[in-house]
């Protein structure tokens, strides 16, 4: 295309997106039914995972339930049938090892069918500086919270792609998105998913397969244990999140094909300030939010947890 015309096409289109977001920010999208869709959780055995199930187990949805944790599983389980789900299956998995995971996978293609709806969500935290944290305990992070979505992904995305249909998610963080003092590991391992999350929606739209959306959510901290402790110095600005609210976001966003879902809302502006400020400029403003401390008295729960990001 002549550059002329590309340059006006793009100008064009751009103030017809803006103005279609304006516009949405004030007329609700519609919502699309999962009834039906086969939706595969990772880290479904508390937190986040277990209510994300129940949101979609009281609409319809067929689960497949992954967790490194038999006992939460299986509550998590019993728990959504207690919500009315009539397809539930629960798999034992440990999404750090590749050959698990493709092992797995295979047969919940097998027992259940192809996944619609993929939702990376297990993760763990190590909670101290990079010089104090075991190497076992970084690897661990990058194999959970990176690794294991370029795993699941190659498991259950070729039948997407087949059937030009379905939707992948991505649990990170905000802490994928602007570096936090404590969590060196932790934001490394986000900063990838986020990433590979990207490059992946990007191969999508580059072979024309419009029907496989993603969706990336990135939130604040929570208060479901895994990063108990954590601090925020104005709440009203930078809230510690409720579990349930969260849950009901991310599924509003996969019923609405969001592609990104950042919470608080404040975050959208923080990070569009980290990108445009001069460096002192950003730094002075993550000292006055309290970025440097949010780990000062971080307790955790000493053990693995997939319910938080």
């Amino acid at each position: 295309m002549h550059f002329a015309l590309e340059t006006l096409y793009v100008m064009v289109m751009s103030v017809y997106y803006t103005m279609e977001a304006l516009i949405q920010l004030v007329v609700p999208s519609r919502r699309k039914s999962l009834a039906g869709d086969l939706v595969l959780i990772t880290g479904a055995g508390s937190g986040i995972g277990r209510l994300m199930a129940l949101e979609l187990a009281s609409m319809g949805a067929r689960l497949v339930l992954w967790d490194i944790s038999q006992e939460g599983n299986r509550e998590t389980a019993r728990l959504v049938k207690g919500k009315g789900a009539t397809s539930v299956h629960s798999y034992l998995c440990d999404c750090s090892n590749k050959a698990e995971v493709y092992t797995v996978a295979d047969q919940v293609k097998r027992e259940v069918g192809d996944i619609t709806i993929l939702i990376n969500n297990a993760g763990i935290v190590t909670g101290q500086k990079f010089m104090d944290a075991p190497d076992s305990l970084i690897e661990k992070s990058m194999e959970v919270n990176s690794n294991a979505h370029f795993w699941t992904y190659k498991a259950f995305l070729p039948a997407m792609i087949a059937t030009n249909h379905g939707h992948l998610v991505s649990i990170a963080s905000s802490a994928g998105l602007i570096g936090v003092n404590g969590l060196a590991d932790y934001c490394a391992s986000k900063f990838a998913a986020v990433g590979f999350a990207e490059s992946v929606a990007l191969e999508l739209l580059a072979t024309k397969k419009y029907g496989v959306k993603t969706t990336i959510v990135c939130p604040f901290f929570i208060s479901t244990g895994m990063f108990d402790g954590t601090i925020t110095k104005w709440p009203s600005l930078m809230p510690i999140l409720k579990p349930d609210y969260v849950a009901k976001k991310i599924i509003h966003a996969i019923q609405t094909d969001q592609t990104y879902l950042y919470m608080p809302r404040s975050l959208y502006l923080i990070i569009a300030l980290k990108n445009i400020l001069p460096t002192k400029t950003g730094l002075l403003l993550g000292d006055y939010l309290g970025a440097f401390n949010f780990m000062d008295a971080f307790r955790g729960h000493g053990k693995r947890d997939s319910g938080i990001k």
